[in-house]
């Protein structure tokens, strides 16, 4: 299951796939039947009235998961690029040999996390967020020295702007994490397979090319919540927009 989340392409052919072999199962077991339906025909649509209107909740409702984790990943790459600018200017208070030491350090932890929003690579994120990790403990140690030696508001103030710059990372790693639930993906496929049964079994017996559409659309949104959803293999992705701008502004002209 993880693996199609992760592949929003493969998701999309094997749900389109086992959702119009579903619908034909509904029209074979209609056809299996010499019978009329016992059931009512106003009841039965009502049924089938009632578990589509329950589909459609169910995909606004995980579009919408969707969306607002992306909406955060984007809200905290932008957090990331100001808390890193912010505290590259405040350096200014400390000692030049010490501003100069921390603003490189600096440099070198925002290119590594560009790696890690534009990278698909796994080997490369794991070194990457080894390095990330180098870069945090050199940066916090590099910060307790002036702020011992002169322990005011000013360096307060810059001290707390490296906690911003470490915090705001753990927030998007964070929200990178945040995924639909899979227990979400399975009520959604359910529902959608029982709704195209149904649908198969409503077609009296006769395959129709219109059993297609169904599965077609469900397919594509599939598709489209599971790219949104995803972080890096969709096509609908967080680009380090503000991160980059900031390093162009930050390089030695």
């Amino acid at each position: 299951m993880t693996f199609l989340l992760d592949h929003p392409i493969v998701l999309f052919v094997v749900s389109l796939v086992i959702l119009c072999t579903v619908s034909r199962l509904g029209v074979y077991l209609r056809s299996l039947g010499s019978e009329p339906l016992s059931l009512d025909e106003t009841d039965f649509n009502l049924v089938l009235g009632a578990i589509l209107t329950l589909l459609g909740l169910i995909i606004g409702f995980t579009f919408s998961m969707a969306v607002n984790r992306y909406d955060q990943r984007k809200n905290y790459e932008e957090q990331e690029a100001n808390a890193i600018g912010t505290e590259y200017v405040r350096v200014d208070v400390l000692a030049a040999s010490q501003a100069a030491k921390i603003r490189a350090s600096l440099r070198d932890y925002l290119d590594q996390r560009i790696v890690y929003y534009t990278s698909p690579n796994a080997e490369l994120l794991r070194q990457t967020r080894a390095r990330t990790l180098q870069l945090q403990s050199g940066l916090w140690s590099a910060m307790i020295p002036p702020v011992i030696a002169k322990p005011d508001a000013v360096s307060a103030l810059v001290m707390s702007g490296m906690n911003d710059v470490l915090n705001s990372e753990g927030y998007s790693e964070a929200a990178w994490r945040n995924r639909i639930p899979i227990a979400a993906w399975i009520l959604l496929l359910l529902t959608a397979t029982f709704c195209n049964v149904l649908l198969g079994y409503h077609a009296h017996g006769k395959p129709s090319p219109l059993l297609s559409v169904l599965p077609v659309a469900l397919a594509i949104s599939f598709f489209l919540i599971a790219d949104i959803d995803s972080p890096r293999s969709g096509i609908i992705r967080v680009h380090a927009r503000n991160l980059e701008s900031l390093a162009d502004s930050l390089r030695p002209h």
